[in-house]
C-alpha cells in the first residue's frame, strides 16, 4: 500500500465510525474527555472536507459540460427540436420579464420623434407619420410589461397583462406589430422627405432656391434615416417573443425597404449630402451596405441567442426532471422511514436540523400498554423442503399474515397503536407512545388507559384476521398473546440504520404473559385485569405463574367484552401455580419412569412456546438440561389429587 491513500479507496462504514488502526509510539493514555473532543474535531474536519470536495466536483462538472455541443443532437439546422413535444413545450415556455425588451421598440420610436424635431424636416406630415405609431406602440408595450409591476399598478391590470402574455399567439403578434409599425413609420417618413431637397447646393444666391420651400422643411441629412434603421434592427434582435427565423425575416424586410428607398428615392438628397461632406463613395450605397452588414451580424446574434435560450431551456428541463426525481426519491425515503419508525420519531430524524451519526434518541413513558402475539404452531408448519420451495412458501404465508396485521394499524381506530417489531412469528405492538398525549395522575382510568383497552381490542382483531386467513388457506393457526401495562423506555438504536425499540420490566412481563399463556387466549396480570374491567372486559382467573425476577404473579385469561353490569371475572374452582421453564434448544431426552405426571404436564405447557421465537427485551438465560437433572426435577405444578387424574388423561391425549 502506498504512503498516501487514494480518496477512492476510502470506505465509509454504513453505521458508526470505522475502525482505523494507528501507531502510537508514545502510548499516551487519553481521557474520555480528550477522546470525545478529538472525535468532535474529526467529525467537523470530515464535514468540511466533504463539503469542499462536493464543491470541487460540482465546479468541475459545470465546467466540463458544454451545452452548445450537447444540444446539436437534439436540434436540426433551423434550431428546432427534433422532438415535436419538446418544441411545443419550448414555444409555450416564457421566461420571466420576457416582455421587457419590447421597451426597446418604444424607445426607438421616441428617438424618431426627437429626430423629427431636431434634425429631420419639421412638417405636419412628418408628425402625422411618427406620432400615431408611437401612441399605439406605447399602449401595446404597457399591456405587455404591466405584469412586471404588481406593486405599482392595480391588480386587475397586472392580472390581465399576465393573461395577455401567457397566450403565445398574442405575444408573437404584439412583437411583430411593434416592429412593423416602427419600420413602416421610418420608411414612410423617408418617402415623404424624398421630394423636399435643394435643387442646386452649388448656387450661392439664395434667391435661386424655391421660394415655396421653407428651409426647415428641406431634407438636408437623409443619412439619419439609415442610422435610425440600424436602431430598428437592434430593437428587433433583442425581442425574446420571436424566434431567430422570425427576427431574420423582419430584419431582411426592413433592410431591403430602406436600401431601396436610399438608392432610388433619396438619391438626390444623398448627392447633396455627399457634395457637402466630400465622400469618395456615394453615401446611399455606403449606408445600404452598412444596413446589410448590420443585418447579417444581428442575424448571427439572433441565432446565437436562440441557441442559448434553447440550451437554457434544456438545462432547466433537466434540472426540473432531476428535482422531480429527487422529490420522488425523498417521498419514497420518507415513506420508508415512516414505515420503519413511528411518526413522531421519524419527524425527529427527518427534520432540517443537522445531527451527528452518534446522536441518541430516547423517551420515557409512564403509562404504556405492551402486546406480544405469536403463533406457537408455526414452527411445526415451517420446513425447508422441495415441496414448499425450500421454505419460501412458508415465509410467503407468514408475510401475508404480518401484512394483514399491519393493515389493521392503518385503520383510524388503531392509529395510536405502534408496531414495534416482529421476531419470527411473534408480533410486538405497544400503545400510549404518543408524546403529545398529556395525562395527569388524577385523571380517571377511562381516560388514562383508554389506549390499553384499544390495544386489547387490537389483539382481538388480530385473532379475527388470523381466523380469516385460516379459512382461506385451510390451516389451523392460533394466536397466543400476552398484555401488560406500565412504564417503559423507548429509543432508537443506530441512527444510520435506525431501529426503534422499547425496554423495561413492563416489556419483560408482557413477554412472559405470552410465553406462559395458552394458545388461543390473551393472558394478563392482575393489575392489567383490574384496569380493563372498567372498560367492560371479562376475565377468567388462571392462577399463580412464577415469572423470573417477579416471583409468582396472579394471571387471568381474557374472555371477551360484555356490558358493564356483568361480572368482570369468572372464578374457577381450581387454583394452580404454574412454574415457567424455558425450553432447551435441543430436543429433550426421553422421560424417565420415575418422573411424576405433574412434571410431564410442565413439559407440555412449556412446549407451546415457539422454539424459533427470539424475544429481545427479556433476560436471555440458557438452562443446561441433562438427563441427570431431568431425573431429579421437582414437580412444578401442584394440584390436588382430585384433579390429578384428569390432568394426566389430558397429557396422554395430547401425546397421542
Amino acid at each position: 500500500m502506498n504512503g498516501s491513500a487514494d480518496p477512492k479507496d476510502v470506505v465509509i462504514e454504513p453505521d458508526g465510525p470505522s475502525e482505523v488502526s494507528q501507531d502510537d509510539p508514545d502510548n499516551d493514555p487519553k481521557t474520555p474527555a480528550d477522546e470525545e473532543s478529538n472525535a468532535g474535531l474529526d467529525d467537523a474536519k470530515s464535514d468540511d472536507n466533504s463539503a469542499e470536495e462536493y464543491k470541487v466536483r460540482l465546479r468541475k462538472e459545470l465546467v466540463s459540460r458544454d451545452g452548445h455541443r450537447e444540444i446539436y443532437k437534439d436540434i436540426n439546422v433551423l434550431l428546432r427540436f427534433k422532438d415535436d413535444t419538446i418544441e411545443q413545450a419550448y414555444g409555450l415556455y416564457r421566461q420571466p420579464q420576457s416582455s421587457v425588451p419590447l421597451l426597446g421598440g418604444l424607445i426607438v420610436q421616441f428617438i424618431g420623434l426627437v429626430f423629427s424635431i431636431l434634425v429631420l424636416p419639421r412638417t405636419a406630415l412628418h408628425f402625422e407619420i411618427v406620432l400615431p405609431p408611437l401612441i399605439i406602440i406605447a399602449i401595446l408595450v404597457f399591456i405587455s410589461v404591466a405584469e412586471n409591476f404588481p406593486g405599482s399598478l392595480p391588480a386587475f391590470i397586472t392580472l390581465n397583462s399576465k393573461r395577455f402574455n401567457d397566450c403565445l399567439g398574442l405575444r408573437k403578434s404584439t412583437a411583430i406589430i411593434i416592429v412593423l409599425l416602427i419600420g413602416i413609420s421610418n420608411a414612410s417618413d423617408m418617402l415623404a422627405s424624398s421630394g423636399r431637397t435643394a435643387l442646386h447646393l452649388n448656387v450661392t444666391n439664395a434667391s435661386l432656391l424655391s421660394t415655396e420651400m421653407h428651409p426647415a422643411t428641406i431634407c438636408l441629412f437623409p443619412s439619419y434615416f439609415s442610422n435610425f434603421a440600424v436602431l430598428i434592427l437592434i430593437a428587433v434582435s433583442i425581442i425574446t417573443q420571436l424566434s431567430h427565423l422570425s427576427k431574420i425575416a423582419l430584419m431582411v424586410i426592413i433592410t431591403a425597404i430602406h436600401c431601396y428607398i436610399n438608392v432610388f428615392h433619396l438619391d438626390e438628397a444623398f448627392r447633396n449630402e455627399d457634395f457637402g461632406i466630400l465622400n469618395v463613395f456615394p453615401l446611399r450605397y455606403t449606408l445600404s451596405a452598412l444596413l446589410v452588414a448590420v443585418t447579417i451580424a444581428l442575424s448571427l446574434l439572433a441565432r446565437h441567442i436562440d441557441k442559448v435560450d434553447r440550451v437554457i431551456f434544456m438545462w432547466k428541463t433537466e434540472v426540473s426532471d432531476q428535482k422531480e426525481r429527487a422529490s420522488d426519491m425523498r417521498r419514497r425515503n420518507e415513506a420508508l422511514v415512516y414505515n420503519v419508525l413511528p411518526m413522531h420519531v421519524a419527524e425527529h430524524f427527518m427534520g432540517n436540523k443537522k445531527r451527528s451519526h452518534d446522536d441518541l434518541y430516547s423517551q420515557s413513558y409512564a403509562e404504556v400498554g405492551v402486546l406480544f402475539a405469536s403463533m406457537p404452531n408455526f414452527s411445526d408448519f415451517y420446513s425447508e423442503e422441495t415441496v414448499n420451495n425450500q421454505g419460501l412458501e412458508c415465509l410467503r404465508f407468514l408475510n401475508e399474515v404480518i401484512s394483514d396485521y399491519d393493515a389493521l394499524l392503518e385503520l383510524p381506530q388503531f392509529q395510536d397503536i405502534i408496531k414495534i417489531k416482529t421476531i419470527g412469528s411473534t408480533y410486538m405492538a405497544a400503545s400510549g407512545l404518543n408524546p403529545s398525549r398529556i395525562v395527569k395522575p388524577e385523571d380517571p382510568i377511562s381516560l388514562r388507559w383508554a389506549h390499553l383497552a384499544l390495544l386489547v381490542e387490537f389483539a382481538l382483531e388480530l385473532k379475527k384476521a388470523l381466523q380469516g386467513i385460516n379459512e382461506q388457506s385451510f390451516n389451523h393457526f392460533v394466536l397466543k398473546m400476552g398484555v401488560n401495562h406500565g412504564p417503559i423506555t423507548a429509543g432508537v438504536i443506530g441512527a444510520r440504520k435506525p431501529h426503534y425499540d422499547i425496554w423495561g420490566n413492563t416489556v419483560n412481563v408482557a413477554s412472559r404473559m405470552e410465553s406462559t399463556g395458552k394458545a388461543g387466549a390473551v393472558q394478563v396480570t392482575e393489575e392489567t385485569c383490574q384496569i380493563l374491567q372498567t372498560f367492560g372486559y371479562t376475565f377468567e382467573q388462571r392462577g399463580l405463574v412464577a415469572v423470573k425476577g417477579k416471583g409468582q404473579l396472579m394471571t387471568y385469561y381474557l374472555q371477551g367484552k360484555v356490558p358493564k353490569n356483568a361480572s368482570p371475572i369468572l372464578p374457577v374452582t381450581t387454583m394452580e401455580t404454574v412454574q415457567e421453564v424455558e425450553e432447551p434448544k435441543e430436543s429433550p431426552p426421553a422421560l424417565a419412569p420415575s418422573e411424576s405426571p405433574a412434571h410431564q404436564i410442565t413439559s407440555v405447557s412449556s412446549s407451546t412456546t415457539s422454539p424459533n421465537s427470539v424475544r429481545l427485551n427479556q433476560e436471555y438465560v440458557e438452562m443446561k438440561v441433562s438427563s441427570s437433572s431431568t431425573s431429579n426435577a421437582v414437580p412444578a405444578i401442584t394440584v390436588n389429587e382430585q384433579n390429578h387424574q384428569l390432568v394426566t388423561e389430558q397429557k396422554a391425549a395430547a401425546i397421542q
